[in-house]
């Protein structure tokens, strides 16, 4: 793979588009203190949902429903709320708990501890290019407190369909004013961020935190880097560029 960012590319590219779970934070950590916050909101109002529905049930009850809607594939706070109405429902609890639980885990799930480098990153490029996030996830760069940065969020909950469909990609673009060619976009997945965007034309990033092995089936992205302050390291021009 091109480990570095010539001055012809670095011109081409005009604006960023990046995905945020595993992205700018790790994810994992965030779901399990945010179906920690909905337990802890069933334990105090709900006591007989917390005990037959505990996380483990929780989550196997969530992926049951995620099952059973397969057109809710893009939104997943749709999913959720779905679950928590099921729960409820099976303990004949009131409706009026649907919302409130909801928040636990919507607040809890945007309390997001950032990797070292994500934040000063963030800053250095939105200097230099508009920022797009997209996403397929439910996180709120308000409530986390990134949204300075960004142009705009664009969800595939608002979209209507998940990345790697190359529909949110190009209305990414269109809202940037870019063409696909003249955006790059960043992200840790392969098929989703990587293989999705470069089929829908633009430039491509791979975020590789974990030292792990490109998939052997996909083409290789445009680029990869183990850090968001990498990719701004590559994308500053070098002398070199200009001998």
């Amino acid at each position: 793979m091109v480990a570095c960012f010539s001055a012809v590319c670095q011109a081409l590219i005009r604006a960023i588009t990046l995905d945020l779970d595993d992205t700018l934070w790790p994810i994992a950590p965030v779901i399990e203190r945010a179906e920690h916050a909905v337990q802890a909101y069933f334990a105090e109002y709900c006591p007989e949902v917390a005990k037959r529905f505990p996380i483990t049930a929780m989550r196997a009850l969530r992926e049951r429903i995620a099952a059973q809607h397969p057109h809710l594939s893009h939104d997943f706070s749709e999913q959720r709320r779905l679950s928590l109405r099921a729960a409820l429902d099976a303990c004949a609890a009131p409706h009026a708990h649907l919302e409130p639980a909801f928040e636990a885990f919507f607040s809890a799930r945007n309390q997001v501890e950032l990797y070292p480098d994500s934040e000063a990153a963030l800053r250095l490029l939105a200097a230099r290019f508009p920022l797009a996030a997209l996403t397929n996830g439910n996180a709120d760069l308000g409530r986390i407190g990134l949204a300075e940065w960004f142009c705009f969020s664009l969800g595939a909950r608002e979209h209507g369909a998940p990345k790697p469909v190359a529909s949110i990609f190009l209305a990414a673009c269109d809202r940037l004013n870019t063409a696909p060619e003249y955006t790059l976009h960043v992200g840790d997945d392969p098929w989703l961020d990587v293989e999705g965007a470069r089929a829908a034309g633009l430039r491509t990033c791979w975020i590789n935190r974990h030292n792990s092995a490109w998939p052997a089936t996909l083409p290789p992205p445009d680029w990869q880097v183990d850090s968001l302050d990498k990719l701004h390291a590559l994308l500053q021009p070098s002398q070199a560029d200009y001998a």
